[in-house]
């Protein structure tokens, strides 16, 4: 599966481009604020149906237009599918592949899977553990549709719960009866979702420090572990031993939206101890590590985005990891950077197929390559 062309109308800051790609390795190049990224999150939401960076459509509209288009060409099994994605200012997002509109854009996620490596991603180190919950659900919600609605169907239960322990505190009056009502839906989607997330971190590890070893050639010793109040006990028992603290409080305290990925450093927070170069090389071995689980899952290789990716490392490291990346067992790849000639010297030495694109400030600059 790769991406054979993207269009864009309107998108960010471009007005109109119409860009070809190899099946193998694309260079975006070009200086900082000319748009290489813009086409690696035009990608992202052909696959993914919305941006990597903002939640908010409306933002990818160019400035003083009312609409933004982004359609994309796939190869997939010898087929050629036609992906179509508009957004219109007060108005919904519309999807369709080969002209067909979906009911609902879940059913085209996981489709033409991708895995976006960004500077953006340092806030699963350094924000809270809601985030590193969201790379746990953004992963499983892609293969497995009774997963997201676990979580869903779990996160109205505590709402639900944790009003009627407010309700509880203004009343003065306490009903167990009437609380045991959501404990068991808590119960019920909570336990579903900690044994995937339990499964898919047990996947992933010895992946991880694989490539942690490969990316950092460094002697430091890290960890990824998954911590959970359900890995202490039974959910049931849990919650019932936290009902005083509970209503003290007038919220649930114990549950799988407490749970967290903790990653660590020779013992220590990645967070606190971790240089910025090792920091980084964590969050690239955690983000190969999510490929080849999506990889396992899909049957086939997901297209793999690096943005910015040499930012804080050497030009040995850089040509380490696009070597490492290089091989066919990654299929599609785009890279962006600043650096011409580095990525052009790396890219003669790796006998693959590559397209290099040069950005400027009116758009596609030139396309250059190996054609193999």
């Amino acid at each position: 599966m790769y991406l054979k062309k993207l269009l864009l109308t309107n998108f960010k800051n471009y007005g109109q481009a119409d860009i070809g790609f190899s099946p193998r390795i694309n260079c975006i190049v070009g200086n900082n604020g000319v748009g290489k990224t813009n086409i690696l999150d035009a990608i992202h939401y052909l696959s993914l149906t919305k941006s990597f960076f903002n939640s908010i459509d409306s933002v990818s509209i160019r400035h003083d237009e009312e609409f933004f288009i982004i359609q994309g060409i796939f190869e997939k099994k010898g087929e050629e599918d036609n992906i179509f994605c508009s957004f219109q200012r007060q108005k919904q997002k519309v999807l369709r592949r080969n002209s067909k509109e979906y009911s609902r854009l879940s059913d085209h996620v996981g489709r033409y899977p991708v895995v976006m490596i960004s500077p953006a991603d340092i806030s699963l180190i350094v924000e809270g553990s809601e985030e590193r919950r969201k790379f746990m659900n953004k992963i499983i919600s892609q293969f497995n549709s009774e997963y997201l609605s676990a979580v869903q169907n779990y996160n109205k239960a505590l709402q639900q719960r944790n009003k009627l322990l407010r309700d509880f505190a203004l009343s003065g009056r306490f009903d167990a009866d009437m609380l045991s009502i959501w404990d068991d839906q808590l119960i019920r989607y909570g336990s579903l979702v900690h044994a995937v997330r339990t499964q898919l971190v047990n996947e992933i590890v010895p992946v991880f420090y694989k490539y942690y070893s490969m990316v950092s050639n460094s002697r430091e010793s890290v960890s990824l572990r998954y911590r959970s109040h359900l890995n202490e006990g039974d959910f049931k028992e849990l919650l019932a031993a936290s009902v005083q603290k509970d209503r003290a409080l007038e919220y649930t305290t114990v549950g799988i939206h407490k749970d967290d990925l903790i990653f660590e450093m020779d013992g220590y927070p990645v967070k606190t101890l971790g240089s910025q170069g090792q920091q980084k090389s964590f969050l690239v071995a955690l983000k190969l590590a999510k490929f080849d689980y999506i990889k396992r899952k899909a049957g086939f290789p997901p297209i793999l985005l690096l943005d910015d990716i040499f930012d804080k490392f050497d030009a040995r490291r850089v040509a380490q990891i696009i070597r490492l990346v290089g091989n066919h067992r990654f299929g599609q790849i785009f890279i962006t950077d600043t650096h011409q000639e580095r990525l052009h010297d790396i890219l003669k030495s790796i006998e693959t197929d590559y397209r290099l694109i040069r950005i400027n400030e009116d758009g596609i600059g030139g396309v250059a390559g190996n054609g193999m």
